[in-house]
């Protein structure tokens, strides 16, 4: 190839190949660092969260807050439009934090309870379903 001709159709498709390999790793570690990121920011919200669930059990506050999540899940379906992400996917990612949060929050309630020598509500019964969110 040194000698300004140009390479053989099987050698061209090998450059290509691996132009293509080095592409893909590239982008695959991109990936992987944004992965990384994700966790991370994901982690720092449920440190958060778990104070939140921490300071509703002291003050006797329930654990969801229906109108707060609809607030949310409303600004994220904009945040998601802006970005050019799929607002319906934002929402199903928002929903299953939430969901998470509130499972967490609700145990944090039945421990505070528990620790105070009461029945935690969770106890009393079979839990209330949760409203769908639509």
């Amino acid at each position: 190839m040194s000698d300004g001709t140009a390479p053989a159709g099987g050698e061209a498709a090998s450059v290509a190949d691996q132009a293509a390999r080095e592409r893909l790793l590239y982008l695959r570690g991109s990936i992987d660092n944004l992965d990384a990121a994700l966790v991370h920011l994901l982690a720092e919200r449920f440190k958060c969260t778990q104070q939140v669930g921490e300071l509703k059990a002291r003050h006797s506050l329930p654990p969801a807050d229906p109108a707060r999540e609809a607030a949310q899940i409303e600004r994220l379906r904009r945040l998601a439009e802006d970005a050019r992400l799929d607002p319906a996917f934002a929402e199903k990612f928002l929903n299953f934090i939430i969901d998470e949060v509130v499972r967490h929050h609700r145990a944090i309630a039945d421990r505070t309870q528990e620790e105070a020598g009461e029945q935690p509500a969770g106890t009393a019964g079979p839990a209330a379903p949760r409203p769908p969110r639509g």
